[in-house]
């Protein structure tokens, strides 16, 4: 029996780390890029270096920090500032593993742009240079990015979706920014960018809400994606959604997200978690066995 003992401590562990793994994986994943329309005048080369002086500065400061800003560049021709904020419900390791996937995400996927959003599942990464010019029609309560799930077959469950809004808008200020519940069978997550107030956090939050109720009208998952805040629901018929849930569980692919990661895991996990009851029965036949030989 000591030799099953070990094998099903190494199994376990084996489960353990694939969940892990399985959590970073979606964490880490793409749910948009918005890249400015607006391309470098100068070298493209100095920018790059500006850009990589710039997540050296963030990167550590991932691993105790959620939200951080800073500037970078030695030419002021080339000064690149920007910032990163983490999921409120993350974990400081998994803060920083997030984080320190965007610097080779920014550099393919936003290359010349004076400025740009990275947006993963987990945190997100937003750079500007002195170049950028902001228009002035833009408001930072337009929309970015949408999200919308499958459509249920009745709209019953959006009487409970609106409760948890009202919940989360209120949730939000309390929680300093962030805040993540459940109202019934439905998830609600909701945050600020870092250095918003709580009026305009407020605000923010509020009008995500009714972009939401217009654009994902009897969905039963959405990502609503703002200038200053996001927010995400995720409806459970049968009440299964744990408060804390990663509120990305929506049934519609993100763009350039990898909605395939999550199912290929489950299927290694259920796999080993079969091959590991599979080999403790067998030890309990054997066991069986030799007790019967005397």
């Amino acid at each position: 029996m000591d030799s099953t003992l070990k094998l099903f401590f190494v199994l376990s562990q084996t489960l353990l780390l694939l969940s892990q793994f399985s959590k970073a994986s979606d964490y880490n994943n793409l749910v948009y890029k918005n890249c400015s329309s607006q391309t470098l005048a100068g070298s493209n080369e100095s920018h790059s270096k500006s850009l990589h002086s710039l997540f050296q500065e963030l990167v550590p400061q991932s691993s105790k920090s959620k939200f951080f800003k800073a500037t970078a560049g030695d030419d002021p021709s080339a000064a690149v500032s920007g910032f990163f904020q983490c999921r409120g419900d993350l974990s400081n390791k998994d803060c920083f593993d997030c984080v320190n996937t965007l610097p080779d995400l920014s550099n393919s996927l936003c290359d010349k742009a004076v400025a740009g959003r990275i947006q993963l599942h987990g945190c997100y990464f937003y750079y500007e240079t002195d170049e950028f010019i902001v228009d002035d029609e833009t408001s930072k309560h337009d929309l970015i990015h949408k999200v919308c799930g499958q459509k249920a077959k009745d709209s019953s469950f959006e009487g409970q979706r609106d409760k948890a809004f009202e919940t989360m808008e209120s949730g939000v200020i309390d929680g300093k920014g962030f805040y993540s519940g459940d109202y019934e069978s439905v998830h609600a997550m909701a945050q600020c960018e870092g250095d918003l107030i709580d009026c305009d956090c407020g605000e923010c939050v509020s009008n995500a809400v009714q972009i939401a109720q217009e654009e994902c009208v009897g969905s039963v998952s959405g990502q609503i994606y703002l200038d200053r805040c996001f927010i995400s629901y995720s409806y459970f018929p049968h009440g299964s959604g744990p408060s804390g849930a990663s509120g990305n569980s929506d049934n519609k692919k993100s763009n350039g997200g990898d909605s395939n990661t999550g199912k290929t895991v489950a299927i290694v996990l259920g796999g080993v978690a079969a091959l590991a009851l599979g080999f403790i029965f067998l030890s309990f036949l054997r066991s069986c066995g030799d007790k019967d030989m005397y």
